[in-house]
C-alpha cells in the first residue's frame, strides 16, 4: 500500500483517516476538496483541477482523499489501493453534524479562505448535511459496483464499515 484512494460520504471520516495513512505510511496527502474549492467557493476549471490532482499522483507514494469523478480515472489509474468508507447514514450523521456546527461556530478555515456558514445548513444546494443524507446510497452503490469490476481489478479494495474496521487498516500498517 504507497497510493491510497481514501472515498466515502461526506462526514465519514476521510480525510482523518486519509491523514493518518499517509502519515504511517511517510507519504504526502492531498485533499482534493483543498483543491477543487478555490476562494469564495469557486469551483476550480475541470483541467487546472485535473492538472493538479495529474502531478500531485506522479510520485510513487501518496494518499487522496475525495470523490471527484472529473479526477478518479487519474488517481485510481495509478493508486493500488482504494479504501472505501462505508459507515451506516446514522454513524455519518452522528459524526457530519456536531463537526459542521463546530466549523460555523469557530468560523475555522477549511481551504483557500473558505469557511462553512450557518445559511449553508438551510440552503438546498450547500448544505453539507443534506447532501450526505441523499448521497449516502449513491456512495455505497457507486463503490460496491467498483469493487467489483474487472476494470479496477488491479486495485485492492478496503471497506470501513466501522471504526473498528478504521483503527484496524492504521493498526495494520
Amino acid at each position: 500500500m504507497r497510493r491510497v484512494s481514501v472515498v466515502g460520504n461526506s462526514g465519514s471520516g476521510k480525510s482523518t483517516l486519509a491523514a493518518a495513512l499517509a502519515a504511517r505510511l511517510g507519504v504526502p496527502w492531498l485533499e482534493l476538496d483543498s483543491v477543487f474549492h478555490m476562494e469564495g467557493w469557486t469551483p476550480r476549471p475541470k483541467e487546472e483541477f485535473r492538472a493538479e490532482v495529474d502531478k500531485f499522483t506522479a510520485a510513487d507514494g501518496w494518499v487522496v482523499d475525495g470523490n471527484y469523478s472529473a479526477a478518479r480515472d487519474l488517481v485510481w489509474a495509478r493508486a493500488d489501493t482504494v479504501v472505501w468508507f462505508d459507515l451506516p447514514r446514522h454513524t455519518v450523521l452522528r459524526r457530519l453534524l456536531p463537526r459542521t456546527l463546530r466549523r460555523m461556530a469557530t468560523g475555522a478555515e477549511l481551504w483557500n479562505g473558505n469557511k462553512e456558514s450557518f445559511r449553508f445548513l438551510f440552503s438546498k444546494d450547500e448544505s453539507i448535511i443534506r447532501w450526505a443524507w441523499t448521497q449516502h446510497a449513491v456512495y455505497r452503490e457507486r463503490y460496491r459496483r467498483a469493487a467489483a469490476d474487472p476494470a479496477y481489478a488491479h486495485l485492492t479494495f478496503v471497506r470501513i464499515a466501522s471504526q473498528r474496521d478504521a483503527d484496524d487498516l492504521l493498526g495494520g500498517l
